[in-house]
């Protein structure tokens, strides 16, 4: 890691443990996150992105183990777990049914979580040194594009703005979303 990714990585770290919105690189844009137990977070990173509450929240994490707290993995078989695995760590978001406890600040008007195990070494090192998933969605203002270098983040969220510095992973278009229980496509990636 570079000095400013070092940097950048430990202002993330500090920001995520008090309860701040980020934004990181993923496999194709940059993502706004938030530790995805903490309420007033998400409230905070769904007013930046004027984006409504009821929508949901898609988590990326590093491991499938990161993701249980979560997730309701009793609901599904062996094989759409098997489907689910194969296609991780990548791009693929699958919406799995949530675990009743699950707070509806992250599932909005559903009883799923969408949920994903990345591939980008910076964002898989974040989650592990902070202990679990992260909150995802595309760091961008409402109406603007998505940012795909840490310089669009500062431009759109200020110079200020806790980011973590690195490349994105080259990835045209955003995770592919698919239906863990029916294998349906929901959003093409």
């Amino acid at each position: 890691m570079n000095k400013e990714v070092n940097d950048s990585f430990r202002t993330v770290l500090a920001a995520l443990q008090k309860q701040q919105v980020i934004a990181y690189p993923t496999e194709a844009v940059f993502g706004l996150g938030c530790d995805p137990d903490s309420e007033s977070a998400v409230e905070a990173l769904l007013a930046l992105k004027k984006r409504p509450k009821d929508k949901g929240l898609i988590l990326i994490a590093d491991n499938y183990e990161q993701l249980l707290p979560y997730i309701d993995d009793s609901s599904l078989t062996g094989q759409q777990r098997q489907t689910i695995h194969s296609s991780w760590p990548g791009p693929v978001t699958w919406v799995m049914p949530a675990r009743a406890s699950t707070p509806d600040w992250l599932t909005g008007r559903f009883s799923s979580l969408a949920v994903r195990v990345t591939d980008h070494p910076l964002v898989k090192e974040l989650c592990q040194k902070f202990g679990k998933p992260l909150v995802s969605t595309s760091a961008n203002l409402n109406g603007q594009p998505p940012c795909r270098v840490a310089e669009e983040v500062r431009l759109q969220f200020g110079k200020n703005f806790p980011v973590l510095a690195g490349q994105v992973g080259g990835r045209e278009n955003p995770s592919e979303i698919r239906d863990a229980l029916t294998g349906n496509l929901i959003r093409q990636g």
